[in-house]
C-alpha cells in the first residue's frame, strides 16, 4: 500500500469517529436544521464529481466521478426539500374566512346533537 492511500484511509477513518461522536451530542431539537442545512451545503461534493468526471482518464474514475454527482445532487436537493419542509411549520396558518351565514348551519348542527344527548 502506498503512503498516499494509507494517509487516506487515516483520513477518513478519523472523520467518520469525529463525526458520530459530534453528531451524537447535538440535541434532538437541533438535528433536523443542522442536517438539512449540512445537506444543501453538499454542492460541494456535486461540484467535486463533476471535477472528477470531467478529468477521469479510466472508466473507474469516471464511474466515481458520477456516483458522486448524483450523491451529492440526491444530497443538495434533498436538503432543500427537508429545509423547505421545516420551515413551512414555522409559518403561521390563515385561519378560514367565515362569514355569520356560513356559520349558521354548523350552529344548527350543533344544537341538533347535543339535544340528541
Amino acid at each position: 500500500m502506498n503512503q498516499e492511500l494509507l494517509l487516506g484511509l487515516y483520513v477518513l477513518v478519523l472523520t467518520i469517529f469525529l463525526g458520530f461522536e459530534v453528531i451524537s451530542r447535538v440535541p434532538t431539537l437541533l438535528h433536523t436544521p443542522l442536517m438539512s442545512g449540512t445537506n444543501a451545503i453538499h454542492g460541494i461534493v456535486l461540484l467535486g464529481g463533476i471535477l472528477v468526471a470531467g478529468t477521469a482518464d479510466d472508466p473507474l474514475t469516471l464511474a466515481l466521478g458520477l456516483l458522486g454527482c448524483l450523491f451529492g445532487a440526491g444530497n443538495l436537493f434533498g436538503g432543500i426539500v427537508v429545509t423547505d419542509r421545516m420551515l413551512e411549520m414555522f409559518k403561521k396558518k390563515e385561519a378560514p374566512a367565515t362569514t355569520p351565514a356560513e356559520r349558521a348551519p354548523a350552529a344548527a348542527h350543533e344544537k341538533e346533537m347535543v339535544g340528541q344527548r
